[in-house]
C-alpha cells in the first residue's frame, strides 16, 4: 500500500472516516477502498464516489449525507469516550491487520480489546455450529489446541458452541485467539461469554468492525462473518449444516480466495461439504493438513501491499 494513502492515529481523515460511516447510508466496504486511495477520503467528502462501477443509489445516498452535514461533532464526542475503555485500528493505520487489507469488501474500521500484532497475519479461524455434538466439541478443541501449539493465531466468532470450544482450547494451549464479534464492544454477545471475552483480551484481542453501542442483530452477523475470514489465511470448519453461519463463512471464504479446509467427517456427512471440496475447499483429516498451506507474516505483507496497489489502480 502506498504511504500517501495511509495518514496517522487520531487524524482528522480518521474522524471523517468514522463520520461518513455514521452518517451515509452507502457500503461501508465502498468508504474503505476508497479511503486507501490518495484522494479517496476527499472525494467521498465531496459527494463524489470514484469507482466506476458503483451503483446510483449509492452516489445518491452519499450526495444526501453531505447535504444534510456528517455527525462529526457527534463522533468526535464519542470516540474520547469510547477509547477510554478500547482501542480503535482503521484503513487509515499502519496497525490495520494485514489479511483483511486484502479482501474487498474489508470494515473501514476495528474497535478492539486487547491487543492487535502483525503476526496476527500467520492464523486461521475455527468455526462452526452452535449446537455441536461431543464429537463436534471434541474436534474443535484439538484442532484449535494444536494450531496453537505451532503459533497459529487462532479466529473465531465467540458464539455458543465450537466458537466457544475453539477460544478455550487455544487459552489452554498458552496460545492466542482473537474473537470476531456480530456486536459492539459495549454490548458482548452472548452475555454468558463476557467473562471468555475478557480473557482473551488480556493476551489476545475482542474485535469488533461497529461502533461500540451497537447491539446484536441478525443482520450484523452475516459481516461478522466476513470479517472473520477476512482476518485469516483461511477457514477451518469443524461442524455445521447447510444453513449454518460457518458454511457461509466458508463460502465467503473462497470468494476472498482464502484456504477453507473442511473436517473429513463434515465432508462425509454434508452434500454442502461435498460440493464445496468440488469447489476447491480442502479435505483435512489433521493439523498438519493445515499447517502446510499456511504462509509466513513476510509473505502476507508482501503479497497484500500488490493486491492492494493493484486494486487501487483497477478500480
Amino acid at each position: 500500500m502506498p504511504k500517501t494513502a495511509m495518514r496517522g492515529a487520531g487524524s482528522r481523515e480518521r474522524l471523517s472516516l468514522l463520520a461518513l460511516c455514521r452518517g451515509a447510508e452507502i457500503d461501508w466496504s465502498l468508504i474503505a477502498r476508497h479511503a486507501v486511495r490518495p484522494g479517496g477520503l476527499d472525494a467521498l467528502l465531496a459527494g463524489q464516489i470514484l469507482e466506476r462501477r458503483a451503483p446510483d443509489d449509492q452516489r445518491r445516498r452519499l450526495r444526501a449525507a453531505i447535504e444534510r452535514g456528517l455527525p462529526l461533532d457527534e463522533v468526535g464526542e464519542a470516540l474520547p469516550r469510547w477509547l477510554k475503555s478500547m482501542k480503535l485500528t482503521t484503513v487509515l493505520d499502519e496497525d490495520y491487520p494485514l489479511n483483511l487489507r486484502a479482501i474487498p469488501n474489508l470494515p473501514p474500521f476495528l474497535f478492539y480489546l486487547g491487543h492487535v500484532r502483525e503476526d496476527d497475519a500467520y492464523s486461521v479461524a475455527v468455526v462452526g455450529t452452535r449446537g455441536p455434538s461431543a464429537s463436534g466439541r471434541r474436534r474443535a478443541r484439538r484442532m484449535a489446541g494444536l494450531l496453537a501449539e505451532r503459533g497459529v493465531t487462532v479466529l473465531s466468532g465467540l458464539a455458543r458452541g465450537i466458537d466457544t470450544a475453539a477460544h478455550e482450547a487455544t487459552l489452554a494451549a498458552g496460545g492466542r485467539t482473537i474473537a470476531v464479534l456480530g456486536s459492539g464492544l459495549l454490548r458482548i454477545y452472548p452475555p454468558e461469554n463476557g467473562d471468555l471475552a475478557e480473557r482473551i483480551a488480556s493476551d489476545g484481542a475482542v474485535v469488533s468492525q461497529f461502533f461500540p453501542e451497537t447491539p446484536p442483530a441478525a443482520y450484523n452477523f452475516p459481516r461478522r462473518n466476513v470479517v472473520t475470514s477476512g482476518m485469516g489465511q483461511g477457514t477451518v470448519v469443524i461442524e455445521a449444516s447447510a444453513t449454518s453461519g460457518a458454511r457461509m463463512q466458508a463460502r465467503l471464504a473462497l470468494e476472498h480466495g482464502k484456504k477453507v479446509f473442511l473436517l473429513k467427517s463434515l465432508v462425509d456427512e454434508h452434500a454442502w461439504a461435498k460440493s464445496f471440496a468440488r469447489r476447491g475447499a480442502l479435505v483435512v483429516g489433521d493439523v498438519e493438513d493445515v499447517l502446510r498451506h499456511l504462509r509466513s507474516t513476510d509473505a502476507v505483507r508482501e503479497g497484500t501491499a500488490q493486491r492492494r496497489q493493484l486494486a487501487i489502480q483497477l478500480v
